[in-house]
């Protein structure tokens, strides 16, 4: 079956519809929650494969996989090559630097020649929000969006929930989300909030003012006036790294001056629940978002943050070789 076959004027992709199993994953704003409970509780189980060195004994064989990555990245990209090894998926990369981009060649144009070599699955990274979207209406390779500008990082946003469904003992309902930096560019943080409102917790998000997005009540979260606010109470807590670009564009005075309004530090953390957790979607900037001791410490779940990453990027290939299989039934 040829999957690469192009639909010009296919209609909108139904990743961003109401589907209970979309074929595309663009984000997890219009996903089920049936849909995130389900690829949760398989990521869970390809996580158990991983640990114990044993790969279940049919894996979704034949399907190809591109890595496009139009943005820098190392953990997602090397994330997303090992889940592609785990599940027995084909996998070529490629990216922009030095690419047919490089020489003036649209998005469009060089996804299609991508997916004209009967590419299957097309993981797309790319610094426009809604680029990923826009590919999956032009082709019929599955679309899982990798990262899209300002937009949403889905299987970011899965692995936080994976994350907090082991410290939360699986039970959403009535924790409170606290999450402190810069939401206005934060994917990351977009993801975490459509996931973990649909699964009944609260969110509670804090920064400067420069660094919140106008309206940012319309995401459905409560905005704090300082760090120390968000914190109190919270049953965990996410820093977002801080980019230098936004202290040189002016929407901050300086990351010394961040630290001290709103990094996470000892003090801070205390004001968390007894058992509350400290999260970060990397790579941290110690002592600016994060203070090391607070990266290294005993609540820190960082590096499960990372495990997780691997796990959720398996469940999310399994269910696109889902996708192809019923397609071809």
């Amino acid at each position: 079956m040829n999957h690469a076959r192009l639909h010009p004027h296919a209609p909108a992709p139904s990743g961003a519809g109401a589907s209970s199993h979309p074929r595309h994953l663009l984000g997890l704003e219009h996903l089920q929650r049936e849909t995130l409970l389900a690829l949760l509780e398989d990521a869970a189980k390809w996580r158990e494969r991983a640990r114990t060195r044993e790969l279940p004994c049919e894996r979704p064989r034949g399907v190809t996989v591109c890595n496009a990555f139009f943005e820098d990245s190392t953990r997602t990209r090397i994330s997303f090559e090992l889940a592609e090894q785990r599940v027995g998926a084909t996998r070529v990369s490629f990216s922009a630097s030095g690419s047919s981009v490089s020489k003036g060649e649209t998005l469009l144009d060089t996804a299609r020649v991508i997916a004209a070599m009967n590419v299957d699955v097309l993981v797309v990274r790319h610094p426009s929000s809604g680029s990923a979207a826009h590919l999956a209406r032009h082709l019929d390779a599955i679309v899982v969006n990798g990262g899209d500008g300002t937009h949403e990082h889905p299987t970011q946003g899965l692995l936080d929930l994976l994350t907090l469904r082991d410290a939360w003992d699986g039970r959403f309902e009535g924790r409170r989300m606290a999450i402190v930096g810069d939401i206005a560019h934060s994917r990351v943080a977009r993801s975490a909030i459509h996931g973990l409102r649909k699964l009944g917790a609260t969110i509670t998000v804090a920064g400067p003012a420069t660094l919140l997005p106008a309206e940012v009540e319309s995401l459905g979260v409560r905005v704090a006036h300082s760090a120390d606010e968000a914190l109190e109470g919270a049953d965990a807590a996410m820093a977002l790294r801080i980019q230098r670009e936004r202290m040189e564009c002016g929407l901050l005075p300086s990351m010394g001056e961040y630290a001290r309004e709103w990094g996470l530090n000892a003090e801070r953390v205390s004001r968390m629940k007894p058992h509350a957790v400290v999260m970060h979607p990397g790579p941290m900037n110690r002592g600016v978002e994060i203070a090391p001791d607070v990266a290294d410490g005993e609540r820190s779940v960082i590096f499960d943050q990372v495990e997780n990453g691997v796990a959720v990027r398996c469940a999310v290939l399994e269910w696109c070789a889902g996708s192809l299989a019923k397609a071809a039934a």
